[in-house]
């Protein structure tokens, strides 16, 4: 399945949070922000399962980068079945693409429902598979709304096949920008999605409202009856436009979210929460409000994807053109982050676990905002090790 090879970059270097707010008291340039105290676990906190075999005191990368695919078009998210098969969305495309062993893409849907435009078009992918059927969940903005679709899968391999896009939520606001996107199946079977404030800046502080926030639904887009609004799918609330979430091995759950000016945050989210929007930024103090657990200028981050592998929280950061690795100490309390791939594959939109305890990584230079290079867009895979074995 590999084409060719390139070198990994270098750590930026691990630091730890004491280290980072003398960094920032000393205005250190390009120095990571302080990470703050995190909020409890959440409630519904259960059985997160890692899916690195390495153990859940931190990894890094290491090692070359290699190239797994190259030549897509403004690709936004990696999906994995559980017999290995991969597929990748294109956001302008609105095509859903299986990856071969030879490094070629299939096209195995275009969804015509998707109405690419500006950060809108074919965004999230996430299969969810059980002992009796099989789907594959996808996000996507359409003429007047975000929406949740599902397609029934047939098939392993070469032999996968999508039958036709299924409504599942439908009615979340859309706009140019701001469209969140990403979805995934959480430890408790539910499915999350983010939503973005789609340029409404008021309503991620309107609970009645879906814009700015994370949701929360059954399989079928329900609202679960222990979500924290009766009767409604919100779960937190005062997001700007979170593109990132990720459970870790102790189930808690984990969002990456864009700012505006001034801070990209990383959050813990707990049921109910509200996260600032628009009222603050990154760290405040204020009550009401749930500081973040570490927090970038807007030029260090643009945070998109999220991953968790062997506990450590990985980053994609598209303005940034970096990965970030967090490491989470107790609690979300203390934290140890580094930067890697620094300025050498462009903007990142999305990492995920790879096979055998790899990172998978997904560029994103062909979406009208990077500088394409020979073979963007593309599909890197890196190897993992230990913090601290370098």
């Amino acid at each position: 399945m590999l084409r060719a090879s390139t070198t990994a970059g270098r750590t930026a270097g691990r630091v730890s949070a004491l280290a980072l707010a003398v960094a920032l008291s000393g205005c250190v340039a390009d120095a990571p922000s302080t990470p703050t105290t995190a909020p409890s676990t959440p409630s519904d906190a259960s059985d997160a399962s890692d899916p690195s075999p390495a153990a859940a005191s931190g990894v890094e990368p290491t090692g070359e980068v290699r190239e797994l695919v190259t030549g897509l078009a403004a690709p936004w998210s990696i999906a994995r079945f559980d017999d290995g098969t991969v597929v990748l969305s294109e956001r302008d495309s609105a095509r859903i693409v299986r990856l071969e062993d030879s490094g070629a893409t299939t096209t195995l849907a275009t969804i015509a429902a998707a109405a690419p435009a500006g950060e809108g078009g074919l965004l999230g992918l996430v299969p969810l598979e059980t002992a009796d059927e099989r789907w594959l969940y996808a996000y996507l903005t359409a003429a007047n709304d975000n929406r949740i679709v599902r397609l029934r899968v047939t098939g392993s391999g070469e032999g996968l096949r999508l039958g036709e896009p299924e409504p599942v939520f439908t009615g979340i606001p859309k706009a140019g920008n701001h469209n969140g996107g990403r979805i995934d199946i959480g430890p408790d079977g539910m499915l999350y999605a983010t939503a973005g404030d789609a340029g409404d800046r008021d309503a991620a502080q309107d609970p009645a409202s879906l814009a700015g926030k994370i949701l929360r639904m059954t399989a079928e887009g329900a609202a679960p009856a222990d979500n924290p609004f009766p009767g409604s799918v919100v779960y937190s609330l005062g997001h700007r436009n979170p593109q990132g979430i990720a459970w870790d091995a102790d189930g808690r759950l984990w969002a990456a979210e864009f700012g505006q000016n001034t801070w990209d945050e990383l959050n813990l989210i707990t049921p109910g929460a509200n996260y600032g929007w628009p009222i603050v930024e990154g760290a405040s103090g204020r009550a009401g409000f749930v500081d973040p657990v570490a927090q970038w200028s807007t030029s260090e981050a643009s945070p998109s994807g999220l991953t968790y592998i062997g506990g450590t929280l990985f980053l994609a950061a598209l303005r940034g053109e970096r990965v970030w690795g967090v490491t989470p100490g107790p609690e979300g309390a203390t934290v140890e982050i580094a930067a890697y791939f620094v300025g050498e594959l462009g903007r990142v939109r999305d990492v995920a676990p790879g096979p055998d305890g790899t990172l998978w990584i997904l560029t994103n230079n062909t979406d009208g905002r990077g500088s394409p290079r020979a073979g963007d867009d593309r599909l890197m895979e890196a190897d993992l090790r230990p913090l601290g074995e370098g």
